[in-house]
């Protein structure tokens, strides 16, 4: 329950960056329990995920990179017949630009309300 509301806090103050931000969503009929808060960055973004990332960082908030992302591009993948049937273009986009932050139990208002000042800042 608390990593729903945590999520929703996110998603709710993020919302006037889609600009610069895919926010992520739910499916229809699905009850996610969101482990993880993803953003991807626009095509359009100005500042790269790098830089963003390093910002968090530097104000002592952690993050992860998507995992996985185009499996094509995978060490396991090198040498192996497979088809690939299209560019993968947004794939590729999301592998290199999407990344997460947490959406631990434990965070209350005031420190995600940090995380999207922070988040705010870069842009």
């Amino acid at each position: 329950k608390k990593r729903k509301e945590n999520f929703s806090f996110l998603k709710k103050n993020l919302a006037n960056f889609q600009e610069d931000l895919i926010l992520p969503k739910k499916e229809p009929d699905s009850e996610p329990s969101w482990f993880g808060f993803p953003i991807t960055l626009t095509k359009n973004c100005k500042v790269s995920r790098k830089e963003v990332i390093k910002k968090l960082y530097e104000k002592k908030i952690g993050t992860r990179l998507l995992f996985s992302g185009n499996l094509t591009k995978q060490p396991a993948f090198v040498g192996k017949n497979f088809r690939v049937s299209s560019k993968l273009t947004n794939t590729d986009h999301i592998m290199e630009n999407t990344f997460w932050v947490g959406l631990y139990p434990g965070l209350g208002e005031e420190e995600l309300s940090y995380v999207v000042k922070v988040i705010k800042d870069c842009f």
